[in-house]
């Protein structure tokens, strides 16, 4: 997989270490001109169903760019779909990662370091599995990290074309 990277501090990481993640949803980062059908901001994700929430720490495979606390929300059409396994035009799901410090004996959350997105349009992503794949830098909702239609983030998801491209697995 070819993956052009930017020179920031995440970008960087990200082009250090990008393996095929067997855990939550991932997100793979681009910089040509984004593509000409921009997904939105989701803006409300945080009154969406939490789906879960993991830690990656140091030493773990995706460390690089993915160190951090990850919490993972998915709006009603994507909540049904976790629960029937297959999704619909309009399921969306949101990653959150946040930066953590370790402090007695206790991780907590710090600074967001990216907010991906991905949404379920037949229509508007048939390049990518019906799948369309967005990314804010921090707390910016005008830096914009995929840029290549989300073609980068859907080699990894590939791998999960038997849940329709969808890491998170919704707990019974």
């Amino acid at each position: 997989m070819n993956v052009h990277i930017s020179q920031t501090p995440v970008h960087n990481a990200m082009k250090k270490s990008l393996r095929p993640p067997a855990l939550v949803l991932s997100l793979c980062v681009t910089t040509s001109a984004f593509a000409a059908d921009p997904i939105d901001y989701p803006d409300g994700y945080r009154q969406w169903t939490h789906v879960k929430s993991m830690t990656i720490q140091p030493g773990h495979p995706l460390e690089n760019p993915f160190l951090g606390i990850h919490h993972i929300y998915a709006n009603r059409k994507a909540l049904a779909g976790l629960k029937a396994g297959r999704y619909e035009d309009g399921a969306s799901f949101v990653f959150d990662q946040l930066a953590y410090e370790s402090r007695d004996k206790a991780s907590i959350e710090g600074a967001r370091v990216l907010l991906g997105v991905m949404v379920k349009d037949r229509a508007r992503f048939p390049a990518t599995g019906g799948w369309g794949y967005e990314g804010w830098a921090g707390d910016s909702r005008t830096e914009r990290l995929v840029s290549d239609g989300g073609v980068s983030c859907h080699g990894c998801h590939s791998q999960m074309r038997d849940r329709d491209f969808v890491f998170t697995q919704w707990r019974r």
